[in-house]
């Protein structure tokens, strides 16, 4: 039974790490879509979302039936169950990715984002990149230090975040009300990704070392 039940989490880990990854793709093209106003991208994004619903879906049901065949106790809970904080989190990141991508769609064929926030834009979704790799990574090979690396990548996008309200908020923006709030709402979509990517990696530590980050 033990056997079995190790095997199981192998298999709920590799599901995580291709979760992680369509996670990371789809804030990748919507950020390239919203920044090149491709709206075939972005429909694509949005379209792919779905996707990773369902496999959030299917990870969900593998865990119940982990649960309900195994019944694991103790620690094995926490850990069947981390797994499906885990999954959450990276189901959320995905549906932020889309939220991204109906932004470009909302400004097309007029490009979403102003030039002066073009740069700071594109750093934000590097960021978003970049936490979702370490993710996958840290889910393939268990690296604490790897996984302790997101809080200081949140802090960056948080004070990517703060770079992008301050310029909406400035005398100087030119792009009306509804330009603003639709930049301050980007930039709570990339603020919220990171969030749930710090909180995927404490997870993913304890879900495979068994110790909180």
């Amino acid at each position: 039974m033990r056997a079995k039940f190790q095997q199981d989490l192998l298999d709920i880990s590799g599901l995580l790490v291709e979760l992680a990854d369509q996670s990371r793709t789809a804030i990748r093209r919507a950020t390239g879509a919203l920044l090149h106003s491709d709206a075939d991208t972005a429909r694509s994004v949005v379209d792919a979302d779905d996707q990773i619903d369902a496999d959030y879906r299917r990870i969900e049901e593998r865990i119940f039936d982990v649960i309900a065949l195994q019944a694991p106790v103790a620690s094995d809970l926490r850990l069947v169950l981390t797994a499906l904080h885990i999954a959450a989190d990276l189901e959320r990141m995905g549906d932020l990715a889309a939220h991204v991508a109906k932004t470009c769609l909302r400004r097309y064929p007029e490009p979403a984002v102003p030039p002066e926030l073009t740069e700071v834009v594109q750093e934000m979704g590097q960021v978003a990149d970049e936490m979702a790799g370490k993710i996958s990574r840290v889910l393939t090979t268990p690296n604490v230090d790897r996984a302790a690396q997101l809080e200081r990548d949140d802090d960056a996008m948080d004070d990517l975040h703060r770079k992008l309200l301050s310029i909406v908020l400035s005398g100087d923006w030119t792009h009306g009300v509804e330009g603003a709030v639709d930049m301050a709402l980007l930039g709570r979509y990339y603020e919220r990704y990171a969030d749930h990517a710090v909180n995927a990696g404490r997870h993913v530590v304890y879900f495979i070392t068994g110790e909180s980050l």
